[in-house]
């Protein structure tokens, strides 16, 4: 089926055929021949890159312009949100019937906001969670939605993402009936028993633009699915060295999975010590611009000292220890073909996407604090599995795992290479993920009856694949915890929310997260100290990542606890009673401390080199961080903590800055981060007034501040610029070189 046959307005049409696309995939004409257009409820379950967000594209633009709809996209990742929201972007310039141009919004953060200024656009891009989040709210054109379309939908399996996807989903459909829902999987065992209770159409499919080839590689030899074999040189040690140089010299990239961040990471240095070879010299000046913007993005540390190394090379490591910006930079080095060997783990096959000729699982094995080492599931393996081949440049793509034995190669073959993917399960009537659905169902009044909460549930995937009073117990008990905290009431046969509960549901946190902070506020520490407040938001359940003590570290987190043993809000857990505990504790303990040394200053690498944290771990931490300290000061608020409320205000921005309580006003200047402030401050120029007064021309000579921030922080401030040195300023460089020179 052409593009220019499909019955949606011409101005689609004529976006889609710019971007090269003239004719639909066979899944996405099956899709539109069974009425995906027409307003139907469909789940279209098939591979990576089969087209499934073309056919939510063509259907989010009929219900825009024909219908006047609003749209709803739902991602699991705020990395996938904004690769939906530029692939979105390009139908911006199709106008309405009313003489507008079709509007395209996003929001991923701030989970305390209605963002009423989405209303303004016709597709609105949204996390599951921040979507969860507006349901709280009860925001207003929620109730507008004519699509809603979720990504990635078979992560309902997920035990960490499922339950609020499920619920979200749930919600979406008690107060839209009527309105269509598209659901975009992985191909998965039982797609047509969540449409079932979607009400919706299914069409799975195992049809891919490029053709899949997947196999086993035991020493040189790949043996693949369909019973072919190949042979590879083997210069390297390694296997996994061995088939990446091999897709190289053909002229491929080679995606390769790693069951750690360490192994990915160890991967790519001996990764990058084989390459040399292949690196030609336009090649070597293009990696090394990458280097560059590596090496300038947030401060420079270790790991993006070790990263820019691999990159000159032609490889480079991808996980979650690294910073956004350094994740995004990577990836559009890889699309580009710049990078010809990326080591990473797992959670890249879940996010954007990021296709190569070939992917090498090169560990089948999962390690999971506590459970030791485990087989990943078939569903994991077909997802990363899914990345190989690049549309428009490949026709084939080529998956491969790797054995140590023929017995080993034959039980990847039977349990992967040939295996189906597991049935997608709720996850749902955990009493840990369930307690903060059930009082959000109270406290955004969308029931109002022990009865009204018991029929919402009954209509989750979970009462759907099992049984409504299988959920029940666990509902029970959730509402005697809520009742005994404070946080709902009961008048008659009514169920409502305290102020309490319904904050607590506001600000998307953990009601026993709740409870432990409104407590820790009430019986305070016998001293009150920052560390006393950072302690208390890492011993929340909400507080993620978690840190782990490492045994080294143990002896000198003891000593650390007992120094400060009276600012804890919480009692130390004693050693030789409750081992795991004490452990735990002490991680917490650790955490607290780096946020704590964190605010103090001291820069990222020492952080990083002290504490064995790693970028993106640091960065989330403070994110979570910074939200529960924003929870706590709302809370104590709500208690009438007055005392403190102002202190917690303090430490919540000192935590998001990384600053020290002198360098707050400075910092609240765009394009002035720790670093800028602290120059700044050093130099005399210590308040806004000071911004506004300083000469332009001795603030360009200050280290890291140049022209264009100088400008910026003038214009911020209100300070004036000589009409001699605007002149000057436009000249560029030259003239700011000279100033420079001349101080």
């Amino acid at each position: 089926m052409k593009i220019e046959d499909l019955p949606v307005p011409e101005p689609v049409k004529r976006v889609i055929i710019n971007t090269g696309i003239t004719e639909l995939y066979p899944p996405q004409e099956d899709a539109i021949r069974a009425g995906a257009l027409d307003g139907k409820n469909f789940i279209l379950a098939s591979p990576t890159a089969s087209g499934k967000t073309l056919i939510a594209e063509l259907c989010a633009l009929k219900h825009i312009l024909e219908k006047d709809g609003r749209v709803l996209y739902l991602t699991p990742l705020r990395a996938l949100a904004n690769e939906k929201f530029e692939e979105f972007k390009k139908y911006t310039i199709i106008k309405k019937k009313n003489g507008r141009w079709v509007s395209v919004g996003i929001s991923t953060g701030d989970y305390d906001a209605a963002d009423p200024w989405l209303a303004r656009y016709d597709i609105i891009i949204t996390t599951n969670e921040k979507t969860d989040s507006l349901l709280r709210h009860r925001a207003r054109w929620m109730n507008e939605i004519s699509l809603v379309i979720a990504d990635e939908v078979h992560l309902l399996n997920n035990a960490d993402r499922g339950p609020t996807l499920e619920v979200v989903l749930a919600r979406l459909m008690q107060i839209n009936p009527h309105a269509q829902f598209l659901a975009l999987s992985a191909t998965v065992k039982n797609a047509e028993e969540a449409a079932e209770w979607l009400k919706a159409e299914s069409i799975t499919t195992d049809w891919r633009p490029v053709t899949l080839r997947e196999g086993v590689l035991l020493h040189d030899t790949i043996q693949f699915k369909d019973g072919g074999t190949e042979n590879i040189k083997k210069p390297a040690k390694k296997p996994v060295l061995n088939l990446a140089l091999h897709t190289i010299q053909l002229g491929g990239q080679a995606l390769v999975f790693t069951g750690t961040r360490r192994n990915a990471v160890s991967l790519a240095k001996e990764m990058s010590k084989v390459l040399i070879p292949f690196i030609s010299k336009s090649l070597s000046r293009a990696l090394m611009r990458i280097v560059e913007k590596i090496l300038t993005t947030g401060e420079r540390t270790r790991i993006s000292e070790l990263l820019s190394e691999l990159i000159k090379h032609g490889t480079a490591f991808h996980h979650a220890g690294l910073s956004g910006s350094q994740r995004r930079i990577i990836e559009e080095a890889f699309r580009e073909g710049k990078i010809k060997v990326l080591t990473a783990t797992p959670t890249l096959a879940f996010g954007v996407n990021l296709p190569a000729r070939i992917v090498i699982i090169n560990n089948y094995r999962r390690y999971e604090s506590g459970y030791g080492y485990y087989p990943i599931p078939v569903l994991e393996y077909k997802q990363m599995a899914g990345r190989a081949g690049r549309p428009r440049y490949d026709t084939i793509g080529e998956a491969l795992l790797i054995a140590n034995t023929e017995d080993e190669r034959d039980y990847l073959m039977e349990s992967y290479v040939l295996a189906d993917p597991e049935r997608i399960w709720s996850k749902l009537a955990v009493e840990r993920i369930l307690r903060s659905h059930v009082l959000a169902t109270i406290a955004s009044d969308f029931a109002h009856t022990e009865q009204g909460i018991y029929d919402f549930f009954g209509k989750t995937f979970y009462a759907f694949q099992y049984d409504s009073h299988a959920i029940k117990g666990v509902i029970t008990k959730t509402l005697k915890f809520l009742y005994k905290e404070k946080m709902i009431d009961v008048s008659s046969e009514n169920v409502f929310a305290t102020k309490f509960g319904r904050r607590t549901s506001e600000l998307y946190i953990d009601p026993v997260s709740a409870v432990l902070i409104r407590d820790a506020l009430l019986n305070r520490a016998p001293r009150l100290t920052n560390l006393s407040f950072l302690h208390m938001v890492a011993h929340t359940p909400d507080m993620f990542p978690k840190l782990r003590p490492y045994s080294r570290e143990i002896s000198n987190l003891a000593i650390f606890v007992d120094g400060h043993r009276e600012e804890f809000m919480f009692e130390v857990v004693d050693e030789w009673s409750d081992r795991i505990s004490y452990e735990a504790f002490l991680g917490e303990a650790k955490l607290a401390w780096v946020l704590s040394t964190w605010m103090e200053e001291i820069s990222e690498d020492e952080v990083i080199a002290r504490f064995r944290v790693q970028p993106g771990d640091l960065y989330r931490l403070i994110g979570t961080s910074r939200w529960l300290l924003y929870a706590s000061q709302e809370l104590a608020t709500l208690f009438g903590h007055k005392d403190i409320t102002s202190h917690l205000a303090k430490i919540t921005e000192r935590v998001k800055r990384g600053v020290k309580e002198e360098l707050l006003p400075l910092v609240k200047l765009e394009g002035i981060g720790r670093v800028r402030a602290r120059i700044l401050y050093n130099a005399d120029l210590r308040t806004l007034n000071d911004l506004k007064k300083v000469p332009f021309d001795k603030l360009i000579k200050l280290p890291f501040i140049g022209s264009k921030i100088a400008k910026e922080i003038k214009e911020q401030v209100g300070g004036y610029i000589k009409s001699k040195d605007w002149k000057n300023l436009k000249k560029g460089k030259d003239w700011e070189q000279q100033v420079i020179t001349k101080y």
